[in-house]
């Protein structure tokens, strides 16, 4: 998981504090419900890259400024009082939604590995034969936002269903908090990793022999971040789609697979004591990924299913 965003959300808590000094239980409750979303924050930090593909380096952050605009409009014009009227109206529907979400994660994850096994076309060549820069600018822009919709709106949920006990003036104050720093941090992220081989060219280019040598290294290195942080977001993408899953399954007291994933994940923590909370941490982390796979996967047998109907 990149350290960079655990950081991000690690912070949400102190920059809250900073904010608000007499807010001291919102930051932590920010703090927590930011890195309950980490999952879906490193899938959408590892999506956004591809809507930059076969543009003009010039243009490349302008666009990732437009998306970073959609996305924090989808959070706070949209998902924001979506969430605080359900937690006032209908909180009951949150352990369901929460699991519906979690199923889509498992889909989205499930498709991907799907597709790298079975290959696919390159939707950016594509998109440059048969659209003018602009079309293509303005199709990859609206596509990243309704894209980052999704997301954004599992990352809210995670949120919401975290913090659903609180005040309904604290769960709106922490959601804000979370859209923002969340937003910032994918974006700036993002931005960094779509220039870093421009980054590594310019610094190649300098006399310096240790500049050079991490310039190319930097070149280099961007095939293989993107491939790490791919595999990453769809492994994040299982682990937190499965753990809505059995969570929700727990909520309704459906208690077979929760139950036996805590047994072994205690077992785990007892075997090892040294590194105990990691240990319980991972079992339930694997758990939960074998659960979003078997969803995953039924949910894409289906829908191929009703697609050849």
């Amino acid at each position: 998981m990149p350290s960079g965003l655990i950081a991000l959300l690690d912070d949400v808590a102190g920059i809250a504090k900073l904010a608000a000094s007499s807010l001291d239980d919102v930051a932590a409750a920010a703090g927590k419900a930011g890195t309950k979303a980490a999952g879906v924050v490193i899938d959408d930090t590892a999506v956004t890259p591809r809507y930059v593909m076969g543009l003009t380096p010039d243009r490349e952050l302008p666009i990732i400024w437009k998306i970073a605009k959609g996305s924090l409009r989808n959070k706070l014009l949209f998902l924001l009082p979506a969430a605080l009227v359900l937690s006032a109206f209908a909180p009951w529907l949150l352990p369901p939604l929460l699991m519906l979400g979690g199923a889509f994660l498992c889909f989205e994850a499930v498709e991907k590995l799907l597709e790298a096994v079975q290959g696919g076309h390159d939707v950016a060549e594509d998109a440059l034969t048969t659209h003018s820069s602009r079309d293509l600018e303005d199709q990859k822009v609206s596509g990243a936002i309704r894209t980052d919709f999704i997301l954004s709106g599992e990352i809210m949920a995670i949120a919401l269903g975290t913090v659903a006990s609180e005040p309904i003036w604290e769960q709106a104050i922490i959601l804000v908090v979370v859209a923002i720093l969340i937003t910032a941090g994918v974006y700036g992220v993002v931005g960094f990793i779509v220039k870093m081989d421009d980054i590594g060219l310019h610094l190649a280019k300098r006399h310096s022999a240790g500049v050079k040598a991490l310039g190319r290294a930097m070149v280099k290195a961007m095939p293989v971040l993107m491939t790490i942080l791919g595999a990453v977001g769809t492994a994040a993408m299982l682990w937190v789609g499965g753990g809505l899953i059995v969570h929700g399954l727990h909520e309704f007291h459906w208690d077979a697979i929760p139950g036996t994933i805590h047994h072994v994940a205690e077992g785990a923590a007892h075997a090892a004591p040294a590194v105990g909370p990691f240990a319980d941490w991972l079992v339930n982390a694997i758990g939960g990924a074998l659960v979003g796979l078997v969803v995953g996967g039924i949910v894409v047998a289906v829908l191929h299913l009703f697609k050849k109907h």
